[in-house]
């Protein structure tokens, strides 16, 4: 049985995950080596393997699951805010930004065919962090209810999948033409369905 790590243990764990990122944002996951991750954050190859006993591939899991954990900290405060149709459109403004700035090359992505998006680590990162975001919308869906904005009788959690299949559709178009028409058309479209029933009647 392992000891339960330190919080400097935890400390020094972190730092070597997210100077992995910040090496495979630069160098693409094929033209990175644990040395030059050794050299990035500085630990010695029994300090990395320490950390991450399975090397390479444990390391790029836990980099995948930071990564994943970025998609949704770059939509915040405004994906927690979901309360009024401003706070939506900001919500859509930070979307549209962040998948601008990231361009045509997708972290998580290449980590996952790194990886394998077969493997069980990383089908539950992404199944994790799919189930989140839909959740953060479905709760925002569900304030506009409570607040008269959008319809009782819409079905709020297929509308959430809904909107965030087209995110992810809109992701995907971008990353391919370098143009982001079709996820600002996904969320602007998903939005003004939510902002069309609310003259809806209630279901009896």
């Amino acid at each position: 049985m392992t000891d339960a790590p330190t919080a400097k243990g935890r400390a020094t764990r972190a730092r070597i995950v997210e100077g992995t990122a910040e090496v495979l944002r630069e160098q693409g996951v094929a033209c990175t080596t644990l040395d030059d991750v050794r050299g990035r954050t500085g630990t010695s190859k029994s300090q990395l393997f320490h950390y991450f006993p399975a090397g390479k591939d444990e390391l790029l899991l836990a980099v995948a699951q930071f990564e994943a954990d970025r998609v949704l900290e770059d939509q915040q405060p405004h994906l927690g805010r979901l309360d009024s149709w401003e706070s939506w459109r900001r919500w859509r403004d930070a979307v549209v930004e962040r998948y601008e700035r990231q361009g045509d090359h997708c972290p998580l992505g290449a980590l996952f065919l790194q990886v394998g998006r077969s493997s069980p680590g990383a089908r539950a990162i992404v199944t994790e962090l799919m189930a989140q975001w839909q959740r953060h919308l479905a709760s925002g869906i569900r304030t506009l209810q409570t607040n008269g904005l959008v319809a009782p009788a819409l079905d709020v959690d297929r509308t959430a999948a809904a909107l965030l299949a087209g995110i992810q559709g809109g992701v995907t178009i971008m990353m391919s033409t370098g143009d982001s028409t079709h996820l600002k058309a996904a969320l602007d479209t998903g939005i003004e369905h939510l902002r069309g029933t609310a003259g809806a009647p209630a279901r009896t």
